[in-house]
């Protein structure tokens, strides 16, 4: 049986996307982002978390929306790994595919 529940996390890890989405725009034509503590600790916190139970059949939205919560994840482990943090922002290198779809989220 699948959990809804996670599907409410998931639509909630598809808001924070998008809101790093959102100063990414304002970013395109770089690679290296700043973005604001509460969305870099969301992600890092989204990258940390474990999912349990299995995937049952999924509607396109709910595949949509776990496939942006693994983006937020990715991006988390990038602020993870490499971040470095400037007072209330984090400076991360992100790969070009996870800035793409935080824009994409934001849209």
């Amino acid at each position: 049986m699948v959990d809804q529940e996670q599907y409410v996390r998931y639509r909630e890890d598809s808001k924070v996307l998008a809101a790093i989405g959102a100063h990414v725009d304002a970013q395109v034509g770089r690679v290296t982002v700043r973005l604001p503590r509460a969305v870099a600790e969301a992600a890092v916190g989204a990258w940390d978390r474990e999912e349990v139970g299995g995937l049952g059949e999924e509607t396109h939205e709910q595949y949509a929306l776990r496939d942006q919560a693994a983006e937020l994840a990715l991006i988390g482990l990038a602020i993870s790994q490499r971040g470095r943090w400037d007072g209330e922002e984090v400076v991360v290198d992100l790969d070009v595919a996870s800035a793409g779809a935080a824009l994409r989220a934001s849209q």
